[in-house]
């Protein structure tokens, strides 16, 4: 299994950044190939200072050893072994106009001193922030998102997309840090699902990404901004940043396991404001977002 969904890891990022390179037009990414001391490596891929693009990474590791201590305390094991691999994502648009995207699957074992699978599960999402809110922009991605789930499992779009409006919270900010998407982890086999069922389930939410990303961004990246709604975009992505460094677990996950400090912080947007109480001005646009965050909606 393993095997199996690394490889279609490289082949999702081949897909991903070739069709980012054509959107933008501009840039393209610049890949990094880099190898992990204790065991594995990945391929960084990052875009920068693009047409389209001000910042972005589609990255995939493999990285393999002994499961640190820290770790084992988190999953409640001794003396065990693990593989982990994923694809990560993050796209920062220049135009505030334009939503930054997330986007993470990934695939998890560990072993005993015998080299047995003692424990597997597949793991990810996609979730949308915008920094304007365009009501049919958030439709059309969790009609994306519900389409994918719909082929596998009923109940699968409402649970991961509550699970989804539960993790991405800024629970220091009473606020969401966007308007939602998909969250599942710990997908393990049993009576009712196997392994490769899961596997094709990741598989058909990681095949959407582009089908509920990329028409919203074709949209929006030529509409025309002021200065001010740059200033607004740049004190929300203080927000990304804020739940990043203090909630996000595979951040932390990536920082305890001796992960490649640059990969895991690739998400971070270049220009950031943090301004001392901000409020929006009532009635505004920026207040229309702020109303969505602090109460989850139901799209579809």
């Amino acid at each position: 299994m393993k095997d199996k969904f690394f490889k279609y890891l490289h082949e999702l990022q081949d897909t991903i950044t070739s069709k980012l390179e054509m959107i933008d037009g501009s840039s393209v990414f610049k890949e990094d190939i880099w190898k992990r001391n204790e065991g594995g490596g990945g391929r960084t891929r990052i875009i920068e200072n693009g047409a389209i693009f001000e910042k972005g990474g589609v990255n995939i590791s493999g990285v393999h050893g002994k499961l640190p201590t820290s770790m084992e305390s988190y999953f409640n094991v001794k003396n065990v072994d693990f593989f982990a691999c994923g694809l990560s994502l993050v796209l920062h648009p220049k135009n505030p106009m334009a939503p930054t995207v997330h986007a993470n699957w990934r695939y998890f074992e560990m072993y005993n001193k015998k080299g047995d699978v003692i424990d597997q599960w597949f793991g990810g999402g996609q979730d949308l922030t915008p920094y304007y809110l365009f009501e049919e922009d958030a439709v059309h991605f969790h009609q994306v998102c519900k389409a994918a789930c719909d082929k596998h499992n009923p109940d699968f779009y409402l649970t991961y997309k509550n699970r989804c409006d539960t993790y991405f919270y800024n629970s220091h900010r009473k606020e969401a840090r966007g308007i939602g998407g998909l969250f599942f982890d710990y997908c393990k086999s049993s009576q009712e699902i196997s392994m490769s069922q899961w596997y094709d389930f990741v598989k058909e939410v990681g095949d959407s990404f582009l089908e509920a990303y990329v028409p919203i961004l074709e949209k929006r990246v030529q509409l025309p901004f002021t200065k001010e709604q740059q200033n607004w975009q740049e004190i929300r992505r203080g927000r990304y940043v804020e739940f990043n460094l203090v909630h996000d677990k595979g951040t932390l996950f990536g920082l305890k396991t001796n992960g490649r400090i640059e990969s895991i912080l690739m998400s971070l947007p270049p220009k950031v404001q943090w301004v001392y109480d901000h409020q929006p001005g009532p009635k505004s646009e920026e207040e229309k977002l702020i109303r969505v965050l602090k109460t989850p909606k139901k799209w579809v």
